[in-house]
């Protein structure tokens, strides 16, 4: 199984990835970097099942060494197929019952000191099976301050035969001094075309939801899941052709009837951000027929969006999509709604 080639749009983490792998240069610790549901946890889960794979060359085990320098020298377990994933090892990763991968997730809402004194507890120990044991901290920007300053004593310490992933959202959630000991790598959004493809392959969607759920996902797999999930109690295609009528006509409409399409948004709080996002795409359609029509989201929208478009300034639209944002933080921080979709959509009918 080629577990690499399984992870999408993620070509330049993946090629440095099996740089450290074929040069044998494996830092103590790794920083993937992204925005969620990129992929950075499961490229992490691979990387632990490349460097420990037994089908290359399990004879190499004793032969391991660590040198003086902040890399590992590991068995060059990975030839030009670069095939793995299927040998005992493997098959026990990606079960989540080898004893040397360790996953350190949120509990509730934050990763907790006791996590971290429990992971120095058994760093103390050395590695049961595994090549390389394998740290990895998902959601690294959720540690609390003594969390983090216990990590950063096993950073400064690594121990043996041990490679930290850490993984976060950008590098100012986390303290410098561990930003600092780790080797970053950069995950980008998946391209909208990977997400579209991957949802009718995978998800069974049909091409015009998935064009629709890849432009709300904003680049991340988890978030078109979840949104599909969504769309499957509610015909979107419906939906949206009512949100875009409603703010087609917002400019010429009395207050109590812009007020009535606040109210009418509030109701269905299950479809609320997805709808918000919905609106925030087609703004950003009519800035963006404005320089390269053929990069719209819409795509079987272009001749309203081009009339659209020519009656709006670019400030004027930036200006709504800045709206949009601005409620769906206040949704999401549990501000009052009602007032917060009225404010919004008095604000998007201002021409």
């Amino acid at each position: 199984m080629l577990e690499f080639e399984s992870i999408l749009g993620q070509e330049k983490p993946i090629r440095l990835l099996k740089t450290l792998l074929r040069n044998e240069t494996i830092p103590h610790a790794l920083l993937f970097l992204g925005v969620e549901g990129v992929g950075k946890k499961t490229t992490a889960m691979a990387f632990a099942m490349a460097c420990n794979c037994m089908a290359k060359g399990e004879e190499n085990h004793s032969e391991e060494k660590e040198t003086r320098s902040n890399h590992f020298t590991a068995p060059k377990i990975i030839k030009k197929s670069e095939i793995f994933g299927c040998c005992k090892s493997c098959s026990k990763i990606k079960s989540g019952n080898h004893p040397d991968i360790i996953l350190v997730e949120p509990t509730g809402s934050l990763i907790r000191i006791n996590q971290i004194r429990n992971l120095c507890s058994t760093l103390v120990m050395k590695p049961y099976e595994a090549r390389l044991r394998m740290v990895i901290i998902s959601d690294a920007q959720t540690m609390n301050p003594s969390a983090g300053n216990a990590l950063l004593k096993v950073l400064e310490e690594p121990p043996d035969r041990t490679v930290l992933i850490l993984t976060a959202l950008q590098t100012s959630d986390l303290l410098p001094t561990i930003v600092s000991r780790c080797q970053h790598i950069r995950f980008n959004p998946i391209p909208r075309n990977y997400i579209e493809a991957w949802l009718m392959e995978k998800q069974g969607a049909d091409p015009d939801g998935a064009k629709i759920i890849a432009a709300m996902a904003n680049g991340s797999i988890s978030k078109a899941v979840s949104i599909m999930r969504r769309m499957n109690k509610i015909n979107w295609i419906k939906r949206r052709a009512w949100l875009l009528n409603e703010l087609e006509s917002l400019p010429l409409r009395s207050i109590p009837s812009r007020l009535a399409f606040a109210e009418a948004l509030s109701k269905n709080k299950e479809a609320l951000l997805d709808s918000l996002e919905v609106m925030k795409s087609w703004f950003r359609d009519l800035v963006i027929c404005k320089f390269h029509p053929g990069k719209i989201i819409n795509k079987d929208l272009g001749e309203t969006i081009q009339r659209n478009s020519k009656n709006m300034t670019v400030a004027s639209l930036l200006s709504k999509i800045d709206d949009i944002h601005s409620a769906q933080k206040n949704i999401q921080a549990n501000m009052n709604l009602r007032l917060t979709l009225e404010v919004l959509i008095l604000g998007l009918a201002k021409v």
